[in-house]
C-alpha cells in the first residue's frame, strides 16, 4: 500500500470536521490526495460538485492555477491550520489567487458548475493553440473508445496530443508518456499540461533510451502511424512483450505495411475500424474531415 500522510484515521477525522462545520452530502463527495503523488486537481475539480482534497505545503499557485483555469467561482472551505479543528472559513477561488498552502492540511471545493455529464470528445477550442492539428473531436471520441482505458492504466501515446491530454483524465491513478519528436509539438504539448493541471503526464522527445527512470510500464500504446513506426513498435515490445496497440493512420502505405509488421513482432490485429466524418457547416455545405483508420493489436503472448 502506498505510504501516506493522510492515513485512514486521519481523513475520518477530517471528514468528520467538515460534516460538522460546511454544507457537505458526504456521500456525494470525492476525496482526492493530492501528496507525493501525480494526482490531477484541476480535471477532478471540473467533474465534481464536491471535492475534498488532502494537500502538503508548498503549492504556491494552487489557486491561481484553479482561477485560470476558469474556476474562480469554486467555494474553497478551509481552516488555518494543519488539524481538523478550529473555526472554519470559505472564500471563492477568485479572492484566493494570491494564496499559496503551506502546511499539511485538507480543504473542501464546491463547483456548483461542475460537468458532472463530462463526455469523451473534447472540443478542439479547449486545447492550447500552437503547432498540433488536432484530430476532431467525433474521430478522437472512437480512439478513446477504442484504447477503453481505465482510472489506473499506464499509456505510451506517439504524436496523439489531444488524446494524450484525455487519457490523462481517464487515467487519473496511471499514467502517460507523451512522445513528441517535434520541439514545437512537445512546446504545445506541455502548454496542455499546464493549461489542464495534469501532473501525470510526462513528455518526452523519443524512445531510443527507453521510459524515464521511476515511472510505471505502459500496459498500451496509441501511435500517429509514420514511417517510423516498426521502430517504435519493437522499441515499446522491448519496454512491455505483452502492450495491447492503437495505430491511427491516414498513410495508405503505413496501413499496407501494418499485416507484416505485425506478423514480424509477434502480434495479432484485433480490429480494424475506419472512421468517416462529415458536418454541415454556416454554407449549408458538407465538410468532410479526413478519415482515418484504427487498427487494434495484442501481443500472441498476452
Amino acid at each position: 500500500m502506498e505510504q501516506t500522510m493522510f492515513t485512514n484515521e486521519v481523513i475520518l477525522s477530517w471528514l468528520q470536521y467538515f460534516s460538522k462545520n460546511a454544507p457537505i452530502n458526504l456521500a456525494k463527495l470525492k476525496m482526492l490526495d493530492i501528496t507525493g503523488k501525480n494526482k490531477n486537481l484541476i480535471p477532478t475539480v471540473m467533474s465534481n460538485r464536491a471535492v475534498l482534497v488532502f494537500t502538503d505545503a508548498g503549492h504556491p499557485d494552487i489557486f491561481y492555477d484553479m482561477w485560470n483555469a476558469e474556476l474562480g467561482d469554486c467555494d474553497i472551505w478551509y481552516n488555518e491550520g494543519s488539524e481538523p479543528s478550529g473555526e472554519i472559513k470559505h472564500d471563492k477561488v477568485s479572492d484566493m489567487i494570491n494564496r499559496g498552502i503551506n502546511a499539511s492540511a485538507a480543504m473542501l471545493i464546491l463547483n456548483p458548475n461542475a460537468a458532472t455529464n463530462y463526455h469523451i470528445g473534447m472540443e478542439n477550442s479547449r486545447f492550447s493553440c500552437g503547432s498540433v492539428q488536432y484530430v476532431c473531436r467525433e474521430v478522437r471520441a472512437v480512439i478513446m473508445n477504442k484504447l477503453n482505458l481505465g482510472d489506473q492504466d499506464n499509456i505510451c501515446i506517439i504524436s496523439g496530443e489531444s488524446i494524450a491530454v484525455e487519457a490523462a483524465m481517464i487515467a487519473a491513478e496511471g499514467s502517460v508518456i507523451a512522445v513528441e519528436y517535434d520541439r514545437r509539438d512537445r512546446n504545445t504539448m506541455q502548454e496542455n499540461v499546464k493549461k489542464f493541471d495534469l501532473n501525470n503526464v510526462t513528455i518526452v522527445e523519443s524512445l531510443e533510451n527507453g521510459i524515464p527512470d521511476k515511472l510505471p510500464v505502459p500496459d498500451i500504446a496509441f501511435i500517429v502511424g509514420s514511417p517510423r513506426i516498426g521502430s517504435e513498435i519493437k522499441a515499446l515490445l522491448s519496454i512491455n512483450p505483452v502492450m495491447d496497440f492503437v495505430i491511427y493512420t491516414l498513410d495508405f502505405e503505413v496501413l499496407m505495411s501494418l499485416p507484416a509488421l505485425f506478423r514480424e513482432n509477434g502480434l495479432e490485429r484485433t480490429e480494424a475500424i475506419h472512421v468517416a466524418v462529415s458536418r454541415v457547416n454556416s454554407k449549408k455545405m458538407v465538410e468532410p474531415f479526413p478519415a482515418p483508420w484504427l487498427i487494434s493489436g495484442r501481443s500472441i503472448k498476452g
